[in-house]
C-alpha cells in the first residue's frame, strides 16, 4: 500500500520547532508535525508540590486540546468542570517522559509545569508535546541559569517521542490521523538520546501482534527519534 501522502513508511512527517514563541513564558515553542501543531510553554515557580522532598525540585505538565482542534468542535475541558481522561492520561505521560531526565536534586526547590496546547489534531498530539514540551523545559532551564536560579542544566540527556503502527499489516512510522484511526496496532514510543526506552505505550486495535511487530515498531520509532533530537537541538541553537 502507499500511503495518503506519499511518504515512505520509515519517514517522519514534515517537523519544525520555533522556540521562543510566547515572550511571557521562562521557556516556549511551537511544534508543527505535518498538521499537528502545539503551542509548548515551561513556567517557573517557587512552590514544589508538598509530596516533593525538601530542597528538591519537580516537573509536571498539562495537555490540552483547543475545541477546534480537530475536525469537529469539541467542548473545553473547563465546560465540563473536570479533565477528559484522555487529556488526563495524557498530562501524566508528558510529565513522566519529562521528569525521566532531569535531576531533581540539581534543579533544587523550584517547580518547573510544562502547558502543552493543542492548537491543531491531526494524530501523534501526545508524542508532539512530550517532543516540543521538552524544548520548552529546556529553554526554561537555560533561563534560570542565567538568572542564577540554578547551577547547572539538570538534565541528563534529550527526550522525544513519536508514534508507529500497522496499518493493512504494513508497519509505518508517525501515523496521521487518517492511519492512525484505521491502524491495526497502534504505539507510541518515549526514548531519550542513548536510545534507551521511557515509555512505551502499545495497543492491538483490531489483531493482537507478536513480540517481532513490536520490536519492527520500536525500531521504527527509535530512528525517527534520532531524527527528531537532531531537530530538537536545531531549535535550541537558535539564538
Amino acid at each position: 500500500m502507499n500511503r495518503m501522502d506519499g511518504r515512505a513508511f520509515d519517514q517522519l512527517r514534515p517537523v519544525e520547532i520555533i522556540p521562543n514563541i510566547n515572550k511571557f513564558a521562562e521557556g516556549s515553542c511551537l511544534i508543527r508535525c505535518g498538521n499537528t501543531h502545539v503551542l509548548c510553554t515551561a513556567s517557573v515557580e517557587d512552590k514544589p508540590p508538598r509530596h516533593v522532598p525538601e530542597g528538591e525540585g519537580w516537573v509536571t505538565a498539562e495537555y490540552s486540546m483547543l475545541p477546534r482542534a480537530n475536525r469537529e468542535r469539541s467542548k473545553r475541558d473547563i465546560a465540563k468542570l473536570k479533565l477528559s481522561p484522555s487529556s488526563a492520561e495524557i498530562q501524566r505521560l508528558v510529565g513522566r517522559s519529562l521528569r525521566a531526565v532531569v535531576d531533581m536534586k540539581k534543579l533544587g526547590p523550584w517547580n518547573i509545569t510544562v502547558d502543552c496546547d493543542v492548537l491543531q489534531g491531526d494524530g501523534g498530539t501526545r508524542t508532539a508535546s512530550i517532543t516540543g514540551g521538552f524544548v520548552a523545559m529546556m529553554l526554561a532551564f537555560r533561563k534560570m541559569k542565567e538568572q542564577g536560579l540554578i547551577g547547572e542544566i539538570p538534565v541528563s540527556g534529550y527526550v522525544a517521542a513519536v508514534s508507529a503502527g500497522i496499518v493493512e499489516d504494513q508497519p509505518m512510522l508517525d501515523l496521521c490521523y487518517e492511519e492512525d484511526s484505521s491502524a491495526m496496532v497502534d504505539l507510541n514510543c518515549v526514548m531519550d538520546d542513548r536510545g534507551r526506552l521511557i515509555e512505551i505505550q502499545g495497543t492491538g486495535e483490531s489483531r493482537p501482534f507478536t513480540v517481532e511487530e513490536q520490536r519492527q515498531l520500536v525500531d521504527l520509532c527509535a530512528g525517527g527519534i534520532r531524527q527528531l533530537q537532531s531537530i530538537q537541538r536545531s531549535a535550541l541553537e537558535q539564538k
